[in-house]
């Protein structure tokens, strides 16, 4: 495993990834505010043209090797020769040694409920189905409310300007890798990206997303083989039930020390969290008042 993996997280000040625009508050002044692009990206593999996503611009060989992995179009065993990217043509080409043709596969799509157009190719369930997560992963209640608390610390674009989704993987409370992008399946086809150009064993780690817990998001987090899926959003009824035939823990509409957890409950340690809670404040309020004394 390569420990590029661990070094990706948001690039805020990035000059690249929003624009400037003029307008108005609500007391009727200018103001100029951040936006975020929004790029058209195509993605190839081989030969074949995939798809074209509008995508935030960061890091499209990972988004693009994610997308084709989390629609089974790229294999666990395949092997990848180049990634090719053109920036002037917003083009990555993804090339295997392994002949493809997905044809047939592309006539039969799925549109899904994720925001820019999620899309389910195909055949895919057949390897969700045989899919099997680790059993023996285990988190604390405690690590989840740390876990969003760190997360929450991290500098984002979508503090900055918004209208953006985050995805992060860990194997606790401590962040490991945190993207975002404009549609919260492409921040999760960067985060399957990098675990497959890095050759990461994901069967340890807990998947986060701000992102709605749906039938989608099940899915990819599965492909990936992460045991276990969070959110600060909530659930959908079908989500829950696929969570449940997969044999995935799904814990939703998780802020500060509440969550829910509506399917797998036997990975999670309900430890006394209102204790580290109380613990994080008293620290916070030792450092404000340390911070007042060296002032003066």
């Amino acid at each position: 495993m390569s420990d590029r993996l661990w070094q990706k997280m948001p690039t805020p000040d990035d000059e690249r990834l929003t624009t400037e625009l003029k307008g108005y508050d609500a007391s009727g002044a200018e103001v100029t505010i951040p936006v975020v692009t929004e790029t058209a990206l195509t993605i190839f593999l081989n030969r074949q043209e995939i798809v074209t996503a509008m995508t935030l611009g960061d890091q499209p060989e990972a988004l693009a090797v994610g997308f084709l992995r989390n629609q089974n179009m790229l294999l666990a065993s395949d092997e990848i020769t180049a990634i090719d990217y053109d920036e002037d043509l917003s083009v990555v080409i993804v090339r295997t040694s392994r002949e493809t043709d997905y044809e047939a596969k592309l006539q039969k799509k799925v549109q899904t409920s994720g925001c820019a157009q999620g899309t389910i190719y195909g055949d895919i369930m057949e390897e969700f189905e045989s899919i099997e997560l680790a059993s023996n992963k285990k988190i604390k209640a405690s690590e989840l409310y740390q876990l969003s608390a760190n997360i929450n610390a991290i500098p984002s674009l979508y503090l900055k300007a918004g209208a953006i989704h985050g995805c992060a993987l860990s194997d606790g409370a401590e962040p490991l890798l945190y993207v975002e992008d404009i549609g919260r399946h492409n921040a999760v086809g960067k985060i399957a990206g990098h675990l497959f150009l890095n050759d990461v064993d994901a069967q340890d780690k807990v998947f986060y997303t701000t992102g709605r817990l749906t039938t989608e998001m099940v899915i990819k987090t599965v492909m990936m083989g992460v045991p276990i899926l969070v959110s600060r959003s909530g659930f959908t009824a079908a989500g829950v039930a696929l969570a449940k035939q997969a044999g995935l823990t799904l814990i939703g509409r998780m802020r500060g020390a509440r969550f829910a957890v509506l399917s797998g409950a036997e990975r999670v340690i309900f430890d006394d969290i209102k204790q580290v809670v109380a613990e994080d404040k008293a620290s916070h309020q030792s450092r404000q008042l340390g911070g007042r004394k060296e002032e003066a």
